[in-house]
């Protein structure tokens, strides 16, 4: 009879200690797997150097460690890389490795597919399969340090810098595994990426956000794209349990805000939509008192979109209306347009927009 391993990537540090010791393994054994996977990669035990070889053997009998099945890899001519990643069900996911002259951002999926139909998002087109584990999301992130050749995680010079929550599904719907897996990326003993690096983004999942700013210190970014509930409860759906009301009044009480600790607030610039100089003052109000700054994100068309980005003279003035407020304001260039890499464009390239959902976004149109 066949021993079901366990798969280490799916451990807490709690979580590896205690099967350490359930398998009659000394605690330290812990932080010695634990190092070796995660500061230098290792996917095999054989080369655990500290560990006795009879402690290797009885490991690789019970446990294992795991790399995700790469399907499709595409990189962009401004050097944006992204993976078409499958699953043991056979589900797949994208992840996106950026770089920028200052720093080196991963985009990790949190769902297979997505379950909230944002109206100009090529992964709301996808019905939600099922959350991702722990595991998987970070073993998205395991999967581009190898090929950046990113080990040792502490070294100088890392390619991987900064990690966004911004992939395939809200990441505040699967609160459980996200949260244990960014509590890997933060550990000291390996990868180490500073709670300061690691942007967690959402669509507004209100009892979430609270417990997110308390428990994991990172990030906030707010994927807002409009800036009354009528519009917004059309663009982003969610907003119809969670109105912009509540939303402000949450992310005004997000832990530890200051002028260097500010939230993100995503706005999709669509054209004739959300893009008038009206809808940048009352923005401006909207904010105002929080500590912050505007992504303003050119509309990333895909195929079978509805939507047109805005042109470049309303971006303009959207923008001027921001800054002259006194917010940081910066248009995102975009990034992997080519391979489909940009915001609001990652889905399986197995899945076909459905009739039904094409349906939903024709009266957009009207407003």
């Amino acid at each position: 009879m066949s021993i079901l391993k366990q798969d280490l990537l799916e451990l807490s540090f709690e979580d590896l200690k205690t099967f350490c010791t359930t398998n009659n393994l000394p605690k330290f054994r812990a932080t010695q797997i634990w190092r070796w996977i995660y500061c230098f990669g290792l996917k095999s035990f054989e080369d655990m150097k500290n560990i006795s070889k009879t402690d290797k053997y009885f490991l690789n009998e019970i446990s294992y460690i795991p790399r995700l099945e790469i399907s499709e890899i595409h990189k962009s001519k401004d050097g944006t890389i992204k993976w078409l990643i499958k699953l043991k069900d056979k589900s797949e996911i994208e992840t996106v490795y950026i770089p920028q002259d200052d720093r080196g951002t991963v985009c990790l999926s949190s769902q297979v597919g997505c379950t909230l139909n944002c109206s100009f998002c090529h992964t709301g087109t996808q019905a939600l399969v099922r959350n991702l584990t722990a595991g998987e999301i970070i073993g998205q992130l395991m999967v581009v340090m190898d090929h950046l050749q990113d080990w040792p995680s502490g070294k100088n010079g890392r390619k991987v810098t900064n990690i966004v929550m911004m992939g395939m599904g809200e990441p505040l719907l699967n609160y459980e595994e996200v949260s244990k897996s960014i509590k890997i990326m933060m550990s000291d003993d390996g990868i180490s990426i500073s709670r300061r690096r690691i942007t967690l983004s959402t669509s507004g999942i209100i009892p979430f956000i609270d417990i997110a700013g308390s428990d994991l210190g990172v990030n906030l970014a707010i994927s807002l794209h409009a800036v009354n509930d009528d519009l917004r409860n059309k663009l982003v759906p969610i907003n119809k349990k969670y109105n912009l009301e509540e939303l402000i009044n949450t992310c005004r009480n997000y832990p530890n805000l200051s002028n260097s600790r500010r939230i993100t607030w995503e706005y999709v610039m669509i054209r004739g939509i959300n893009d008038t100089v009206e809808d940048a003052k009352k923005l401006v109000e909207l904010i105002s008192g929080i500590p912050s700054k505007i992504n303003l994100i050119p509309f990333n068309p895909w195929p079978g979109s509805l939507f047109e980005t805005s042109s470049q003279k309303s971006i303009d003035q959207f923008a001027k209306v921001i800054m002259d407020a006194g917010y940081a304001s910066p248009v995102r260039k975009p990034r992997g347009q080519d391979i489909y890499a940009a915001c609001g464009q990652l889905k399986s390239e197995t899945e076909k927009i459905r009739r039904s959902q094409i349906n939903k976004l024709m009266p957009l149109h009207s407003i």
